[in-house]
């Protein structure tokens, strides 16, 4: 029996396969990996194997030919690591960078980025966010200017996501600096290119098991074969792909917060304060009651968005809104969850301090809060 209409029992299959896996070979590292600063390449090449990152393209493309459901059952399952670094890499990997390869790539460009990268075998980062742009995609000043038969790149990449581990880049640079919107375009980049470096790698609040880099081009040649769909025509191209990104953040997000409550309830029904257990206390309960409501109707929203995107719509500002109030409940939550603990919970070997810090990014990539509101507000007529 499906735990929602929305997923088939085959979804609810592919979610037992994937939870197994996470529970058996990723959470148990959660804490080893954070102290690290790192995780190992392995789980690309183990999640490549086991049809993870490419559960919703063809196979014809080294996919498993799902459909787009299948990638929330992966996102809400990959909360379940204990680790949102990790979830944030994977997420990278299989919702960021290679749908739009799937999408507007030649056979070449598959042949060479996109199916590797489906089989765990070549890592990949997006590059957007540079040190003076960030939400304003618009207003990156990275160029990449024509010529003969190569396109010549200088510029900044910075918070880039597997940065340091990456084998390509997906970036998105001005191939007309006159122009905003009209003026980019994507390009599919190995980062063993002459002029593609490394600056630094980037110290984070949280998401520690999880490298983030500042990127620098200088006098990048990249081929004209490389450029990804059609010159010009870039934001348009990856404004598509990051709605899919904003809808898979709201399904983890929602998932990431019921895993905070129940283990809260887990806690507070064992822990005992002024001769009772915490759970007896009225206030704790309306704490949990009101945790439990906020993530039922984030839910709710995230699930009736996917379901119109499953059916061929393009519902742009519900799945802002989605992202919107799914996210903001998820470090609600976390931080409400945090506090139950009490001193236990603000101490690093637990696991709600992770989940607190971790959940902060949330309202920032793919999309800061102020960003999705003038959207929503836009979707509205104002």
């Amino acid at each position: 029996m499906a735990s929602h209409p929305l997923f088939t029992e085959d979804h609810e299959e592919l979610r037992r396969s994937i939870r197994g896996f996470v529970e058996k070979e990723l959470a148990p590292h959660a804490e080893e990996w954070e102290a690290a600063g790192d995780f190992p390449d392995w789980v690309f090449t183990r999640m490549g194997e086991l049809g993870f990152l490419g559960l919703h393209f063809d196979p014809a493309d080294s996919g498993q030919g799902g459909d787009y459901l299948t990638m929330l059952v992966l996102s809400e399952e990959m909360a379940r690591s204990g680790s949102g670094g990790v979830s944030m890499a994977v997420s990278v990997q299989c919702e960021y960078v290679t749908p739009p390869i799937a999408k507007f790539g030649t056979e070449a460009q598959k042949e060479r980025w996109l199916r590797p990268a489906v089989r765990g075998e070549r890592i990949g980062a997006l590059g957007i966010t540079e040190p003076d742009a960030g939400s304003d995609v618009a207003g990156i000043t990275t160029r990449a200017i024509r010529d003969g038969d190569e396109y010549v790149v200088n510029g900044r990449k910075t918070y880039i996501t597997n940065g340091v581990r990456a084998d390509f880049l997906l970036l998105v640079a001005k191939t007309d600096p006159t122009q905003r919107h009209t003026g980019i375009s994507l390009f599919l980049v190995d980062t063993d290119t002459p002029g593609f470096h490394v600056e630094k790698r980037l110290a984070k609040v949280g998401m520690h098991s999880s490298d983030t880099a500042e990127l620098r081009f200088e006098d990048m040649r990249v081929p004209a074969g490389n450029l990804l769909g059609e010159e010009g025509k870039g934001f348009h191209h990856i404004m598509w792909e990051l709605q899919g990104e904003r809808l898979s953040a709201a399904a983890g997000a929602c998932a990431g917060a019921q895993l905070c409550i129940d283990k809260t309830i887990e806690y507070v029904r064992e822990r005992r304060a002024f001769g009772q257990r915490v759970v007896d206390f009225q206030a704790v309960r309306h704490h949990l009651a009101h945790a439990q409501m906020m993530v039922d109707a984030a839910r709710a929203l995230t699930y009736e968005t996917a379901w119109k995107v499953h059916l061929g719509e393009y519902p742009v500002r519900e799945i802002t809104e989605a992202k919107l109030l799914a996210t903001r409940t998820h470090f609600e939550v976390a931080d409400m969850c945090l506090q139950l603990h009490g001193g236990l919970g603000y101490m690093m070997e637990h696991w709600v301090q992770r989940a607190w810090r971790d959940s902060r990014l949330a309202r920032i990539g793919a999309g800061a809060d102020e960003v999705m509101l003038d959207y929503i507000a836009k979707g509205m007529g104002l």
